[in-house]
């Protein structure tokens, strides 16, 4: 599988495309007027502790506090019959050094830890943690334990005093030992500042600041099986150059400028891509599609065989249209960074085979998700449920808003039920105020209806109330909008 990396920099928003074999399977966006905070490091201030969620609010400085659970403020691995209530822990008014590990999502603040760790290239050094790890996707036994016996021998070569540990990334996978020690230098220089800056900064204020974007990608992304990283900013070019000789020598080469007059977003249709992954509906090649609905609780996802009919019998295009709808859903949920609880409904299938099947297809489609998930099976009713890690905004919550005339219902009163509430409307001033005529302001639709289908029932409400009635349009009101004028 081959991929490239694109980068689109401009001085309001950076976005990063992943594409393998030509079809986007990735976007990230960063807005320079909020920049995402996970990895973040802060010196805090207590502003309220909630002993019944054993949890408290954090001031790190953002327009929401933040939050912490009392499991991210005990040491790691701490005994559940030792765990002390977040009141003993934290209390108001007092300063903390926190890392946050979710950005806000919508109307929630950020989530923080005090279980800190800065990563690298191939390592994530925790200070507070004297242990050395091995990520679970290094699956070969004897390249998990070559790598921490690598780790262990440098940290003993290099200082005996080191504080904490290390985890060692998947990017770490067949590299040597000179590499692991310059990642090893780099991390404890970068955290003695950090730790000089927690005796000096005021509370709340921030301590440590993760790399932009296009510089995070390239030591979070980069795999042996990406060709190519374009970047059209010819500036940060040369950033992203410098910091690839410093940490990631053996992927200079593959780091390019784009100096093209066609957008680097237009490679590849990444735009269309993207415009196609804020809608509900996917189309599937074979004809089917998938209806994709993300809610406060989770995300639902259907799927349809819609125009294909197959050329043998129904199990069989039934289960075809599952097997590309299982890809699909994968490839959807990294582009669109859904995460959560997801239910997926898939078309029934009778064959038990068929069913192992899909389920294989999708969890192996899942595998190259950087998102940790957990696929937990098929329900008594069919359906399939995963879940998936969110730490950051998904796509549609960073491009989108909701809907002001539906209010993100996704649907709108008919004028008919707008009509009837301005009867009832109209009733109520009645016994309240009882003035001589009445003005109704509202949407074409609305005015249009009262004077054709309704204009009997108007008639009639004039005769009962001895009031006239009159209708003016307001072309600015939507079709739920509207207000009655007393004269």
């Amino acid at each position: 599988m081959s991929g490239e990396v694109l980068i689109n920099l401009t001085p309001m928003e950076t976005r990063v495309a992943v594409v393998e074999n030509g079809v986007l399977q990735e976007a990230f966006i960063e807005r320079s007027r909020r920049r995402g905070i996970v990895g973040n490091i802060y010196k805090g201030k207590v502003v309220r502790v909630l002993p019944g969620m054993q949890a408290a609010f954090i001031d790190i400085g953002l327009e929401r506090a933040a939050f912490i659970h009392a499991n991210e403020v005990l040491p790691p691995n701490t005994p559940s019959d030792e765990q002390a209530s977040i009141s003993q822990l934290l209390q108001q008014g007092q300063s903390l050094i926190v890392q946050a590990t979710k950005d806000p999502i919508g109307s929630k603040g950020a989530r923080l830890t005090t279980h800190l760790s800065v990563p690298s290239r191939y390592l994530v050094y925790m200070p507070d943690s004297p242990h050395t790890g091995v990520s679970q996707r290094i699956e070969d036994d004897v390249e998990r334990e070559r790598l921490r016996t690598l780790v262990e021998s440098c940290l003993a070569d290099h200082d005996a005093d080191v504080p904490g540990g290390f985890i060692i990334r998947t990017a770490a996978e067949g590299v040597g030992a000179d590499e692991l020690i310059a990642d090893m230098q780099f991390l404890l220089r970068l955290w003695r500042k950090v730790d000089e800056r927690k005796l000096t900064a005021a509370a709340p204020s921030r301590i440590y600041d993760d790399l932009p974007l296009y510089i995070r990608t390239l030591r979070d992304v980069m795999r042996d099986d990406i060709e190519k990283v374009r970047i059209d900013s010819r500036e940060n070019y040369q950033r992203l150059i410098e910091f690839a000789e410093e940490f990631m020598p053996n992927v200079v080469e593959r780091v390019e400028y784009y100096p093209g007059e066609r957008p680097i977003f237009d490679l590849f249709s990444v735009e269309d891509e993207i415009h196609k992954a804020l809608g509900r509906k996917v189309q599937l090649k074979s004809g089917g599609y998938l209806v994709i609905d993300p809610t406060e609780a989770m995300t639902t996802i259907d799927v349809n065989t819609g125009g294909y009919v197959g050329h043998r019998n129904l199990e069989e295009t039934i289960f075809k249209t599952n097997l590309e709808a299982a890809t699909t859903i994968a490839r959807q949920l990294r582009l669109r960074n859904l995460g959560g609880i997801i239910i997926i409904d898939f078309i029934d299938m009778e064959d038990n085979e068929h069913q192992r099947q899909v389920l294989r297809v999708l969890e192996k489609s899942l595998e190259r998700d950087h998102a940790k998930n957990k696929l937990t099976g098929v329900t008594e009713l069919g359906l399939v449920q995963l879940t998936r890690k969110r730490t950051r905004e998904s796509l549609e919550q960073t491009l989108c808003e909701p809907c002001p005339t539906c209010q993100g219902r996704g649907t709108l009163k008919t004028p008919e039920t707008v009509c009837y509430e301005i009867f009832r409307e109209i009733l109520r001033e009645e016994r309240a105020y009882s003035p001589d005529t009445y003005m109704v302001l509202a949407s074409q639709e609305v005015v249009d209806r009262l004077l054709d289908e309704e204009s009997a029932a108007v008639a009639d409400l004039e005769i009962f109330i001895g009031k006239t009635i009159r209708f003016q349009v307001e072309g600015h009101y939507s079709q739920e909008q509207y207000d009655i004028v007393l004269m």
